[in-house]
């Protein structure tokens, strides 16, 4: 647990210091002209630091995520009949959705999950728990093979970035308009950036990025049924059925500590709040799967 945190630390930090000398070098933070605020400037800003964290995060998530679950690789030659097979299983897949050969790994977990993440496709990873490797017969590991190299294919990795840099600059955009009319309600004179606005904006970043983190959701969940049915038609459907039978067969097997990969994961944890769950039941996946 502390290697965990001190990584999310670490890079959060060094995503701070990247941006702050990127802003400075490239002029970026004043918003403020002899009039007020100006738009076109805060814009530039927020989708400075909204989109920017976003995609170094993207560009880095190999590297924290082998190093947050303790991967390791394997390249289909190791001896182990079963690294070796998962190896040989990926390459078929993605070989059947003209995908370049990602990085393959195992991290050991009792946790019956898989993942999918990097910054493109030719730069992508999969990686399964050791108690998926346990858990599930061949074929229903198949299918949650299939699931996470259609996740690659689609180019989820990618396509989450974009929304969620979207959705940073628009939280930080609005709670700064919203703080600086609120501010100066009652006083036109004062100008940047006094206590009373500072503390709005993050009273709203935190409400505006609830409803943000809504969206982003819900945009997950879609992905996951996708991701779904690509997997059926690469492993086949009653494969990729089977494959979400044993993982709701072993909901409580989630490793929840790993929040930065939790999007990527092909089995979610369980939320109170349905709206803010990254991923659909398994029972309504397994059900649209059916339908089809």
């Amino acid at each position: 647990m502390g290697k965990r945190i001190f990584l999310f630390l670490a890079t959060n930090i060094a995503i701070v210091l990247t941006l702050s000398v990127l802003a400075s070098v490239l002029g970026i933070g004043n918003y403020f002209g002899r009039q007020g605020i100006d738009i076109g400037g805060l814009a530039v800003f927020c989708l400075f630091w909204g989109m920017g964290g976003a995609f170094i995060s993207l560009q880095m998530s190999r590297w924290i995520a082998k190093r947050a679950t303790g991967v390791k690789l394997v390249d289909g030659k190791t001896g182990n009949s079963q690294a070796d097979w998962l190896y040989q299983t990926i390459e078929r897949l993605t070989r059947q959705a003209n995908l370049p050969m990602p990085e393959v790994g195992i991290y050991p977990s009792d946790e019956v999950n898989a993942f999918a993440t990097g910054p493109s496709k030719s730069r992508s990873l999969v990686a399964v728990s050791s108690g998926l490797l346990r858990s599930m017969r061949p074929e229903e590991v198949e299918g949650v093979l299939a699931h996470e190299v259609t996740h690659i294919a689609n180019g989820d990795m990618v396509t989450m970035t974009l929304l969620q840099g979207v959705i940073n600059a628009f939280v930080m955009f609005l709670a700064r308009i919203i703080a600086y009319a609120v501010a100066r309600s009652g006083d036109s004179r004062s100008r940047g950036g006094s206590g009373l606005e500072f503390l709005i904006i993050i009273v709203l970043q935190i409400v505006l990025g609830l409803f943000g983190n809504m969206l982003v959701a819900w945009f997950s969940r879609q992905r996951e049924f996708r991701a779904d049915a690509g997997g059926a038609h690469l492993a086949g459907r009653p494969r990729m059925i089977a494959a979400l039978q044993r993982l709701k067969a072993n909901q409580e097997l989630v490793d929840p500590s790993h929040q930065a990969l939790a999007t990527m994961k092909i089995n979610g944890a369980r939320k109170w709040a349905t709206l803010f769950s990254t991923h659909p039941p398994l029972e309504v996946r397994i059900a649209a799967l059916e339908r089809q």
